[in-house]
């Protein structure tokens, strides 16, 4: 096809200049393209919110009730109070832990019972993901400090995902087995500290005894949740 003489030398110019600028170098068309679109793009439209998943649990049960009676009398003999002793939160319905300590001759038990309930938020992601963290950090936690031989396993059967860490300390000249076990239920996480040692001539307890313990008082305190608490977002 005949093309005239000013297109040919534009096509030829185009051809020598740098890549940089050969987006300035459009055809005539092109341009008339552009003005028969007014020159500018139309403005896209706002994208969606993100969404999370909904939370399973949207309040927690009361603390103090995560273990029966039953439970408390084997894991804590002679408690000095058999219900516990709930400590200071600022919201129960999202944070909450109850503590029972008793002393059987010179054995010594101390139990506390911690409850972290996360919910779904779109900036911070879903109360599953969110408990989920919260639980690796529970457990790095309880493996740091003044403990010695800190040794941290995973456990299967107890909630959708738990985590045991068996340490020891010496507090007051006293030989103590420390036992800890976090768990997470959907959106919520439950930490068990389970503590036990032999004051004067008493032996100090059995690591292993305390460990099923503790486990066992984790599995009764996903089911407590599984009970007590609301279902919602």
């Amino acid at each position: 096809m005949h093309r005239s003489a000013p297109r040919l030398a534009r096509i030829l110019a185009c051809a020598t200049v740098p890549m940089v600028l050969v987006a300035g170098c459009s055809s005539g068309s092109d341009n008339k393209d552009k003005k028969n679109t007014g020159g500018s793009a139309r403005p896209s439209s706002p994208s969606a919110s993100p969404t999370v998943a909904a939370a399973k649990f949207s309040k927690l049960p009361d603390v103090c009730t995560a273990l029966s009676g039953k439970t408390v009398d084997q894991l804590v003999p002679k408690a000095q109070n058999k219900k516990g002793k709930a400590l200071p939160s600022a919201d129960t319905n999202t944070s909450a832990s109850c503590l029972w300590t008793g002393l059987d001759g010179f054995k010594y038990r101390s139990l506390t019972v911690s409850l972290k309930l996360f919910r779904s938020d779109p900036g911070l992601g879903s109360g599953d993901r969110r408990a989920g963290e919260y639980a690796g950090q529970q457990s790095s936690r309880a493996a740091t400090g003044k403990v010695t031989d800190a040794k941290t396993e995973k456990v299967a059967g107890i909630g959708d995902e738990a985590t045991s860490v068996s340490s020891k300390e010496k507090k007051d000249g006293d030989e103590f087995r420390n036992q800890t076990v976090v768990t997470r239920t959907a959106n919520v996480v439950i930490t068990v500290q389970y503590d036990g040692a032999g004051y004067e001539k008493e032996k100090t307890p059995d690591a292993a005894a305390l460990l099923k313990d503790a486990k066992s008082a984790a599995k009764e305190a996903v089911g407590t949740i599984a009970k007590g608490s609301q279902s919602g977002t």
